[in-house]
C-alpha cells in the first residue's frame, strides 16, 4: 500500500475530530481477543482498538462526541464499598435522556460580485428563498430552541428573514460557522484549489464548530430540542460527513441548494441519523439556485 493511500485511509475516521493527521499503519484487521463480543450466531465480532479512527473499517465509534457515560466519570474515584452499585448509579446520572434535532440551513442566494463580505448581500431572489425557508420551518410546528448562525453577511441576512417566521426564538451569531475550506477533498476538483494554509486554518475552525455544536444532549436536558444552524455549504457538508462518521474528505461529493434544509438527529445513545439532506422541495422550481 502506498504511503499516500495509507494517509488517505488514516484521515477517513477523524476519531476525535482532529484535522491534523499522522501517518499510521492501516489496513490491519483488529485482533479478535477477549474484548470481542459474540454475535447472535455464536461467532465473535472483531472490536476495533480504542485508538482506531472513527468510521475506519466500517466500525461505529459510540464515543465519537466524548459523551459516553463511562467517559464522563473518573473510575479512580469509584467507591470501593458500594462497588458496582455506585458505578451503575453514576453511569445512569451521566446518560443523555433527550434527542437533539439539528436543522442545518444553507444561506440564500447572494451577490457574488461583492468584494468584501459586507457587500455580499442577498439578492432579491435570495430574500424570497429565505422567506420560503422560514415559512417551511414554521409549518413544521416545532418548538425551536434557538437559531445559531454564521457571522457572515449572507447568513446573517438569511437568519433575519427566517426569524420573522419564528418569533421569540433567540438568535446567536458565531464566527465558528463562517465559510471556509474544511479539508482537502477527494477526489480533487480543478476549479477550486485553495492554498494549503487555508485548509490548515479553516479546517481547524470548522472542526471546532463541529465539536462545539454537534453532540448528544447534555445529561441535564430533559426534553427533546430543535435547533437551527444557518451557515454555508462547505460547513454543512463537512458536518454531515463527520456526524455520520463518513470519510470527511468526501464532503465535496454533495451539493446543496440555497436555502436548503438538512436535518440531523442525535439520539441519547449517540446514534446519528440523517433525515433530510439539502431539501428544497418546498420551493417552486424557478426559485431554486445553487450558488
Amino acid at each position: 500500500m502506498s504511503f499516500r493511500r495509507a494517509l488517505a485511509l488514516a484521515a477517513c475516521g477523524l476519531a476525535g475530530g482532529s484535522v491534523l493527521f499522522s501517518a499510521v499503519a492501516v489496513g490491519k484487521q483488529p485482533a479478535r481477543g477477549g474484548d470481542a463480543e459474540p454475535r447472535p450466531g455464536g461467532s465473535a465480532a472483531a472490536v476495533p482498538p480504542a485508538s482506531a479512527p472513527a468510521g475506519t473499517g466500517g466500525y461505529w465509534d459510540s464515543n465519537w462526541d466524548r459523551r459516553e457515560p463511562l467517559a464522563l466519570i473518573n473510575l479512580k474515584k469509584k467507591n470501593q464499598e458500594t462497588g458496582e452499585e455506585e458505578l451503575a448509579s453514576r453511569l445512569d446520572h451521566c446518560k443523555a435522556k433527550a434527542t437533539r434535532h439539528i436543522f442545518l440551513i444553507r444561506h440564500s442566494q447572494y451577490n457574488l460580485d461583492g468584494r468584501a463580505d459586507k457587500d455580499r448581500t442577498l439578492t432579491p431572489l435570495g430574500r424570497e428563498q429565505a422567506e420560503l425557508t422560514g415559512h417551511r420551518l414554521a409549518s413544521l410546528g416545532l418548538k425551536f430552541d434557538q437559531i445559531i448562525h454564521s457571522s457572515m453577511t449572507r447568513a446573517t441576512e438569511t437568519t433575519e428573514i427566517i426569524s420573522k417566521h419564528l418569533p421569540g426564538v433567540k438568535k446567536i451569531s458565531t464566527d465558528l460557522l463562517r465559510e471556509g475550506a474544511p479539508i482537502e477533498p477527494d477526489p480533487p476538483v480543478s476549479h477550486w484549489k485553495p492554498e494549503a494554509v487555508q485548509y490548515y486554518e479553516d479546517g481547524a475552525r470548522i472542526e471546532a464548530a463541529f465539536r462545539n455544536f454537534i453532540h448528544r444532549a447534555d445529561a441535564k436536558q430533559e426534553e427533546d430540542s430543535y435547533e437551527i444552524f444557518v451557515c454555508h455549504a462547505n460547513v454543512i457538508r463537512y458536518i454531515v460527513c463527520r456526524a455520520l462518521q463518513f470519510p470527511p474528505e468526501g464532503w465535496l461529493r454533495m451539493s446543496l441548494n440555497n436555502g436548503s434544509i438538512t436535518h440531523l438527529v442525535i439520539r441519547p445513545n449517540g446514534r446519528v441519523a440523517l433525515r433530510t439532506l439539502g431539501d428544497t422541495g418546498f420551493m417552486p422550481p424557478d426559485k431554486i439556485t445553487r450558488t
